[in-house]
Order: C-alpha cells, then structure tokens, then sequence
C-alpha cells in the first residue's frame, strides 16, 4: 500500500481545508470541512487505498499543568518559571521559537484554548484512526525553505474558494509529513510529554540543551 500524506489547516472562522498528496508530491485531492466528524468522513475513503500520515497545523493536546520551565535564548539555558509567568507552550513550541523558525501561539491550559485548538485536539483524536498523526506548523517549513528549492510539489488551483493562503499551508502541511515520514526532517520537542512538531528538514545548527527537556 503507498503513501498519502495530508495537511491540514485548522480554521474556526471559516472552513478547515486540507490537501492530499502522494510520494512524488502530486496533489491527490483537496477540499474543505468544518467538524471532526466531516473530515473523518472525507478522508475515510482513501484509508482504503493508502497509507496515511496527516500533518495538522494545531497542537495534538493541551497542557495538564503550567509550564515550569523557561528558555533563556541569550544564555542557552533553561530557568524555572518566575511567579509572574503564566506558564503556557510546550516543548516543542519552545524549541521552534529558540531556532527563530516561527512565532508559536503558545498552547494553554484546556479550559483557556481558544476554538480553533480546541478543534485541533479533536482532530487528533477523531484522525488517528485513519492513520499516523502528527504536528506539523507551515510557518516553520517556510523559514526552513526559504533558500531550499528542492521540495516539489506539483498542485492545481481547483477548490481555494474559501481560503487561498489556508489551502497553500494545507499544501505545506502535507509537504512537511511527507518529507519527515521519509527521511529528511526530523521532530523537536516532546520531553514534556506533550507532543512533538516535525519539520521537512533537519536543523543545520541544532541548539542541543533547548532539545532536551530539563525536567
């Protein structure tokens, strides 16, 4: 059975769209949805004839507790948390922010997650059972890329109605599992057990004490 590897945009304002393409980066399929349920049901069908790994662009849980432990950039050590702090973000949102590959929305306790990731940890619940989920974030697979022209994807325009710019990061979602699930990106974070975010290429200048947790 082959691969088909899909990114997903999460939305609350509007549709969530998503994007489906297969090895050699040839858009499959794309289209829109608003519930858990509504994109079980349209992703349901290709189960059937691939393997899938599906990259959503919102984080897989919240935190059970605030975060104790603070990144200090300038010193490249970690801190405990100051009273003042509210604790909110995981590991692997900490991890892209020290890399300066995209500004993360910092992920809080679940009774103060806003909709859209709300929806998101639905999503990860409702999907796993189509296949292999993960975290993907578009805005760090731009920074990555920016002087990078070897990922390909080959797309057509049909169905950007509701959202042209959430359709292309669906499209850099998708990229993302499908350079990570073969080789060439790896995955940041999860030492606090909270769920990693994977990205289409390995760090050139990885900053080692911020990838491990110091808990």
């Amino acid at each position: 059975m082959e691969n088909a590897y899909i990114g997903i945009d999460v939305q609350v304002s509007r549709p969530c769209a998503f994007a489906v393409v297969d090895a050699t980066g040839t858009l499959l399929e794309n289209g829109w949805f608003e519930h858990a349920r509504e994109a079980f049901s349209a992703l349901e069908t290709l189960a059937a004839r691939y393997r899938l790994h599906l990259g959503i662009d919102a984080p897989r849980q919240p935190l059970s507790e605030p975060r104790n432990w603070y990144w200090n950039g300038p010193k490249k050590v970690w801190r405990a948390r100051k009273p003042s702090e509210k604790g909110v973000g995981r590991h692997c949102e900490v991890a892209v922010k020290a890399h300066n590959l995209a500004n993360p929305q910092w992920t809080p306790l679940k009774k103060e997650a806003p909709d859209w990731m709300q929806l998101g940890f639905e999503l990860f619940q409702t999907l796993e059972r189509l296949g292999s989920t993960y975290e993907a974030f578009p805005s760090a697979t731009y920074t990555m890329l920016e002087n990078d022209p070897s990922l390909q994807l080959t797309v057509n325009f049909t169905r950007m109605g509701p959202g042209k710019t959430d359709m292309l990061d669906a499209w850099m979602a998708a990229a993302t599992v499908r350079e990570y699930v073969e080789g060439r990106g790896m995955e940041v974070g999860g030492g606090d057990g909270l769920g990693t975010l994977i990205l289409p290429r390995k760090l050139s200048a990885p900053i080692r004490a911020v990838l491990d947790w110091p808990g």
